[in-house]
């Protein structure tokens, strides 16, 4: 695809999901600013592909966040008034994203496709990750049986690092659904490699969890920012078992 049409088309859907979104109360008018910031950017510097993949992701976790509504407010548990994400939900999921996506622009421009696949998967897993974290807390919320990752102690709904059987099994699923459908869209094929997205969402999770049970709880780090250094920890282990294993 020649860059003059991979920047028109990436325009037009980072736009059209940012008004749609914000028309809809899943994002702030800021959340949608960002949105189009992320996915431009990824558009661009990536490609197509990926933007259709972080359109997919986006899409279902803008659902997943409106689902059950009612009984998220009533434990005090909602994203805004109506489950409507701000630029600081946007950017802890996207920076991630965009990190790679620019990385395999520059590489690209400099290296030709030698570091592709391994910047290519490092980006589904970030989705992977960000996918899988929501999923959990967006679903898990319904499990009332929940224990605190670091202790197993058992501990309310809702709270930093906690984990229950609902929202693990869930986030497996949405690893798997994304990091197994971002390798289609993107690579085009099933290989052994398909497997790395995959469980780096579920580590990813992890770490996420991890850190809430930890830096979070402790007012060190915010939930963004958690959201942030999970996703790129679950790219970074990607790109380097592609690179070195």
């Amino acid at each position: 695809m020649e860059l003059i049409t991979q920047i028109a088309i990436s325009g037009i859907l980072s736009v059209a999901l940012s008004i749609i979104a914000y028309r809809l109360r899943m994002l702030t008018l800021t959340g949608a600013l960002a949105s189009l910031i992320v996915g431009y950017t990824v558009g661009v510097f990536g490609s197509v592909q990926w933007l259709i993949l972080l359109v997919i992701f986006t899409s279902a976790g803008l659902a997943a966040t409106r689902m059950d509504l009612t009984s998220k407010s009533e434990l005090g548990l909602q994203e805004g008034n109506f489950g409507e994400r701000t630029h600081k939900n946007v950017l802890g999921v996207g920076i991630p994203a965009c990190v790679f996506a620019i990385l395999y622009g520059v590489l690209h421009s400099a290296f030709g496709g030698t570091y592709d696949l391994a910047l290519t998967i490092a980006f589904i897993s970030t989705l992977a990750v960000a996918a899988s974290d929501t999923v959990a807390s967006e679903l898990g919320i319904r499990d009332r049986r929940v224990w605190l990752i670091t202790t197993f102690e058992r501990v309310k709904r809702g709270t930093n690092g906690g984990v229950s059987v609902l929202g693990t099994v869930s986030s497996v699923v949405a690893s798997a659904f994304t990091g197994g459908i971002g390798y289609l869209i993107i690579v085009g094929g099933i290989d052994v490699y398909i497997f790395v997205p995959i469980l780096m969402g579920i580590i990813g999770n992890i770490v996420d969890s991890l850190l809430g049970a930890t830096l979070e709880e402790r007012g060190r780090i915010s939930k963004y920012t958690n959201n942030c250094i999970s996703g790129l920890v679950g790219g970074m282990l990607g790109l380097l078992i592609i690179l070195f294993v």
